[in-house]
């Protein structure tokens, strides 16, 4: 059975390094473990979808709690799926700073990332959009 879940924390630390870190340990392992997903990041907030089969993205969500790079992990949308809709990325990434503000205001009450303050769907549904306007870099194998 696969799920998608989806979360957001604040990181401990931003950098461009702790995020390329993040990426590269992400893309090296997750393959293995047949999950893919999407790193939103803006300011010292992240949020992250991740899909697969339940216990291997169970087992990681346990792992990302755990990590002390960040903090304040909020489940913020969980369920079964029967296809992915991130299975392009074994992780991809999307970098706020570098997109219009109006995709970011669609979705919540002002244009800075805050998956905290909004439901898990309007979260969800601004993901999607991402990906229709080709802002998620770093598909499956790069």
């Amino acid at each position: 059975m696969m799920v998608r879940l989806l979360y957001a924390s604040r990181a401990t630390a931003v950098s461009p390094e702790t995020i390329d870190a993040i990426l590269a340990q992400s893309r090296a392992h997750n393959p293995a473990q047949g999950i893919t997903g999407i790193l939103c990041h803006g300011g010292e907030v992240f949020m992250q979808v991740l899909e697969g089969g339940r216990d291997a993205v169970n087992q990681l969500y346990g792992a990302i709690v755990r990590d002390d790079r960040h903090h304040d992990v909020t489940l913020l949308h969980f369920e079964e799926i029967a296809e992915r809709r991130f299975a392009a990325w074994t992780m991809g990434a999307v970098n706020l700073a570098r997109i219009n503000p109006s995709i970011v205001l669609k979705y919540s009450a002002r244009p800075l990332l805050d998956p905290f303050s909004v439901s898990g769907q309007a979260s969800m549904a601004m993901l999607e959009e991402l990906i229709a306007t080709a802002a998620i870099v770093g598909r499956a194998g790069s």
